[in-house]
C-alpha cells in the first residue's frame, strides 16, 4: 500500500499558543433572530462600504414541514396548518461596528403571487457578493433570493449604498420554474450565479443546473456560461462557485455517482469550455453528494463537502454520512484531508488530518462554511445531533443507534449538540473552537463567516424557535425558546463573550 510520505497524519492536539481564535474570542452581537426568531438563518453575509450585511430565511423548519415531513415523535417547532400564516417575509439587517449597532435595511415586500393571493417576494436571501460591473461608478451589493413557491420566482438585488435594495432581474432570470438562487460569485468583470432549487419543495435541486454570467448586472443582461449540467444528466445543481488559480471553479450535486468539479478561464464564446477536475465524490461515491463549500486557502483549494438535508438524502436514498475535506492544486492534484482512506484512480489517500468523517462525528452533515482569517482557515459545520429527541428510532444497528442505546439521547444531545467550528493554519492540523454550537445546541449550523478588519463573523442556522417542543411525562407540548433564532457571533482577540451593548 503506497502513502505520500512527506505528508504526516495530524497530532489532533491543537496547533501551538497565539495560533487562531478560541472560544472565548467570540462575542455574541445577536441573538434571538435579530429579536425575531423566525429568522432561523443568518443564511448569507457580507463586508460592504465598512459594514456588514445579513439576509436572513425565515421558518425554515416550517418550511421544510410543509414540504416534505420526516418521520418523528413530534415535529421540533410550533407551526401552524398553513405555513403562509407565518410572516416569511425575509429581511436584510446591517451591524454598524464602530457604534455596535444593528439596523434593519430591508424586509422583503408583498406581492400577488401565482394564484392572485398576496405572499412575500421572498422567504430567504442566499447569496450576496460585492461586484462592480464595467460602467459602473463604485462597487454594488448583490444579493440572491430565495421565493416562495406560491411567489413569482426569485430575483437578483442590488445596493448602492446599503439602504435599498433594488430588483434588476427578471424572476428567475427567465426561467419559471427555479426558486431560489445559491452562489453569486465575481470573476473577471463578470458575475457568475446558478439556480438552485425548483418550486414545489426542491430547494437544492432546479429543473435547469446551468450557470449563468453578466458583466452587467445592475441591467439584468445575463448569459449561459456552462452547458447544463455540464452535459451529465446526473449533475442535479451546482451548488457552489469558487474563484481560484486563475479559474472559476464550480462543484455540483450528483446523487448517483457523488459530486463533480469542474473549472474554465472563462474565455472565449459562453457556454464556456470547462474542464472536469474531480469526480463520483472524490471517489468516495454519494456519501459526498454534493460541493457544500470551496474556499482557498495556502494556495490550494479547499472543498467541503455533504449530503443535502442535513447529511441523509431520503429522496435518494443517499447516507447518513458524514462529510469530507479535500484540497486541490492548481495542477488538479489533490489530498484528502478529513475523511475515509481509500484506492482511488489517482493513488492511495488517506486523511492527512488524522479524523475520519466529520471530524470523527457522525452528526456533522455537512461542512457548511470556510473562511480564511488572519492566517488560519476555520471550518464550520451543520450538526444534527439536536433532533435525536424528535427522531423516530434511528436504524438498528447503525453508529448512531449503537450511541443512543449507550449514551441515551439526552447525554448525546448534551455532549453533540451544536455546530462545530474548527480552525487550521496549515490545513492539515485542525483544532477544535467550538463543538458545542458557541454553547447553543440549536445552533446546529455554523452557515456563515465573513472576515472583516474587525475580526471574524459567525452567522448560525437556529430555526429551533420562537416555540420548541418539550417531552414532558403527559406528552410534547410547545414552550417557548429563548435560545431559538439565528445567531451573530464576532471573533476577535479583544472578545470576551456575551456582550450586552450591542444594540439591535
Amino acid at each position: 500500500m503506497l502513502v505520500e510520505a512527506q505528508h504526516e497524519p495530524s497530532l489532533r492536539a491543537g496547533q501551538g499558543p497565539g495560533a487562531g481564535l478560541e472560544g472565548w474570542h467570540f462575542t455574541q452581537i445577536a441573538a434571538g433572530g435579530f429579536g425575531d426568531p423566525l429568522n432561523a438563518y443568518a443564511h448569507t453575509m457580507a463586508w460592504f462600504q465598512g459594514q456588514l450585511y445579513v439576509g436572513t430565511t425565515r421558518a425554515n423548519l416550517c418550511l421544510l414541514k410543509a414540504r416534505m415531513p420526516i418521520p418523528v415523535h413530534c415535529w421540533p417547532v410550533k407551526c401552524p396548518q398553513d405555513v403562509y400564516d407565518l410572516d416569511l417575509r425575509a429581511q436584510i439587517w446591517r451591524y454598524h461596528p464602530e457604534a455596535k449597532r444593528w439596523q434593519q435595511v430591508h424586509c422583503a415586500p408583498r406581492i400577488v403571487g401565482r394564484s392572485g393571493e398576496l405572499v412575500p417576494r421572498e422567504i430567504g436571501f442566499r447569496g450576496m457578493a460585492v461586484f462592480q460591473g464595467e460602467r459602473e461608478q463604485a462597487p454594488a451589493l448583490y444579493v440572491a433570493t430565495w421565493a416562495p413557491s406560491r411567489g413569482r420566482g426569485p430575483l437578483i438585488l442590488r445596493s448602492t449604498d446599503g439602504e435599498e435594495f433594488v430588483p434588476v432581474s427578471e424572476p428567475g432570470l427567465g426561467d419559471p420554474t427555479v426558486s431560489v438562487f445559491r452562489a453569486l460569485v465575481p470573476f473577471n468583470g463578470r458575475l457568475y450565479v446558478a439556480p438552485t432549487g425548483r418550486a414545489g419543495g426542491k430547494a437544492n435541486t432546479p429543473d435547469n443546473p446551468v450557470v449563468l454570467e453578466s458583466s452587467e448586472p445592475a441591467k439584468g443582461l445575463w448569459r449561459l456560461a456552462a452547458v447544463p449540467g455540464f452535459g451529465d444528466p446526473n449533475n442535479l445543481t451546482v451548488f457552489e462557485m469558487a474563484v481560484f488559480h486563475d479559474h472559476l471553479y464550480a462543484g455540483t450535486l450528483n446523487p448517483k455517482e457523488g459530486y463533480q468539479i469542474w473549472k474554465t478561464r472563462a474565455q472565449g464564446t459562453p457556454p464556456y469550455r470547462w474542464t472536469k477536475v474531480l469526480s463520483h465524490g472524490a471517489y468516495r461515491g454519494p456519501c459526498n453528494e454534493a460541493v457544500v463549500s470551496m474556499c482557498v486557502f495556502n494556495d490550494a483549494l479547499y472543498v467541503g463537502s455533504g449530503i443535502q438535508n442535513g447529511g441523509y438524502d431520503r429522496v435518494h436514498q443517499v447516507g447518513p454520512a458524514a462529510p469530507e475535506l479535500i484540497r486541490l492544486y492548481p495542477d488538479d492534484s489533490w489530498e484528502l484531508i478529513v475523511g475515509e482512506e481509500r484506492q482511488t484512480p489517482h493513488g492511495f489517500k488517506y486523511p492527512l488530518s488524522g479524523f475520519g468523517p466529520g471530524f470523527d462525528s457522525i452528526f456533522n452533515g455537512y461542512f457548511w462554511r470556510m473562511a480564511v482569517h488572519e492566517g488560519c482557515l476555520y471550518l464550520g459545520t451543520f450538526n444534527w445531533a439536536i433532533l435525536l429527541p424528535y427522531l423516530q428510532p434511528l436504524q438498528p444497528g447503525s453508529r448512531g443507534e449503537r450511541l443512543v442505546r449507550l449514551m441515551g439521547i439526552d447525554a448525546l444531545v448534551q455532549f453533540e449538540g451544536g455546530f462545530d467550528l474548527f480552525r487550521s493554519t496549515d490545513g492539515v492540523h485542525w483544532a477544535p473552537v467550538s463543538t458545542n454550537g458557541l454553547g447553543n445546541p440549536y445552533n446546529f449550523g455554523a452557515r456563515t463567516l465573513v472576515s472583516t478588519p474587525y475580526g471574524l463573523f459567525l452567522g448560525t442556522a437556529n430555526p429551533f424557535g420562537p416555540e420548541v417542543a418539550v417531552r414532558t411525562p403527559i406528552g410534547w407540548l410547545y414552550a417557548q425558546n429563548p435560545k431559538g433564532g439565528a445567531e451573530v457571533w464576532l471573533g476577535s482577540a479583544q472578545g470576551q463573550g456575551s456582550d450586552a451593548e450591542h444594540h439591535v
